[in-house]
């Protein structure tokens, strides 16, 4: 027992502008490290080394922090405000993922989390550390066992009054709270995640390879993407959100209170992002997650995108990157120009997606 109850807690942490707060042990989540190793094993990590490299601690919380006693997990909305999938049939424009429209949420939330901290802190004691998803901590498996929400069978989490988007932080403590009941699945025969994804990145229900997930792709993926996959992107320049978006649960998302989660990319012209150099791209999303892939693999994002788009129009968007000093980028417009070429020559109908 502390000085401090969970009703205290949890009301501090509504006020700070978290939606929603739950308690386990550290070992709350014994078959993840399994699950994890299995994951690892069939390479469906791809080139996400650092999972491997911290296997020991991401499949075990425990083992993270020893004297750690209580991890409290929080959600923080950032639901949008308009249809996320809309953009996809504004072909001349780039679709980022709606946790990225806005300001990067990793400083966001840490702030957020260290300021409830500092408030234990003074209140009860103990010690504490805080986590968002740049450590190796399993978060959704644990906020689950805490009871936020359950992991739906894209793997994400999502809860009935929460719906799917959330951004969850973890605070380590000392201090020892009891837990609470962990949630279960409430998403019945429902497929709509697994039938929603372009490139089928899910093998079986809560299983993702991220090696054929856009996400992944646009983002985590170094070097060219292979050929099957890129007519399946799309305009998806950065992230993917179909599998969230079209979620039944959604119906009861609960509104973002972070003012730094309002869209500021909005639907960018892709000739526009074709063109920047590095210093303006950096100018272009300072302040924002998509600044951390950097230029080229962005740049060569939004090359695919020219090439799915079927816009002869773009063609000449395509032929200035031919010579870009980034022989991935320029690969990449070389098989959107051939694309377009062959649409422009039949005059009708988009490039065939294996192309």
């Amino acid at each position: 027992m502390t000085g401090l109850s969970k009703e205290e807690l949890v009301a501090r942490a509504l006020e700070e502008g978290f939606v929603k707060a739950g308690f386990c042990r550290p070992d709350a989540v014994p078959e993840a490290a399994g699950r994890l190793r299995a994951y690892l094993a069939a390479g469906r990590h791809g080139q996400m080394g650092w999972m491997k490299e911290r296997e020991g601690w991401r499949g075990s919380a425990a083992a993270l922090w020893p004297e750690a006693r209580t991890v409290i997990m929080l959600a923080e909305a950032y639901t949008p405000e308009v249809d996320p999938m809309a953009g996809l049939a504004q072909k001349d424009r780039g679709v980022v993922s709606v946790y990225a429209q806005g300001k990067d949420y990793h400083d966001l939330l840490k702030r957020r989390l260290k300021r409830l901290g500092r408030w234990m802190i003074e209140r009860a004691g103990g010690e504490i550390k805080v986590f968002t998803d740049t450590a190796p901590v399993m978060e959704k498996p644990l906020a689950q066992a805490a009871g936020l929400g359950w992991q739906g069978k894209h793997t994400n989490l999502l809860g009935r009054d929460l719906g799917s988007w959330v951004f969850l932080g973890a605070i380590f403590t000392t201090l020892d709270f009891a837990p609470d009941a962990p949630e279960a699945s409430h998403c019945g025969r429902c497929t709509a995640c697994l039938d929603a994804c372009p490139t089928r990145a899910f093998p079986a229900p809560w299983q993702l390879d991220a090696r054929r997930c856009i996400s992944y792709l646009t983002i985590e993926h170094k070097g060219p993407v292979d050929l099957e996959l890129r007519g399946l992107m799309g305009n998806r320049i950065y992230g993917c959100d179909d599998c969230l978006a079209v979620c039944p649960w959604n119906k009861f998302a609960v509104a973002a209170k972070e003012i730094g989660y309002q869209p500021r990319v909005g639907l960018p012209e892709l000739a526009e992002l074709a063109a920047l150099d590095d210093a303006g791209f950096r100018e272009r999303f300072a302040g924002s997650p998509v600044k951390r892939i950097g230029r080229g693999r962005f740049v060569r994002n939004v090359m695919y995108a020219v090439g799915n788009s079927g816009l002869a129009a773009l063609i000449p968007v395509a032929r200035a990157r031919l010579s870009d000093e980034d022989p991935v980028v320029a690969e990449a417009a070389e098989w959107a120009l051939g694309r377009l070429s062959r649409v422009q020559d039949s005059g009708v109908g988009t490039p065939d997606e294996s192309c």
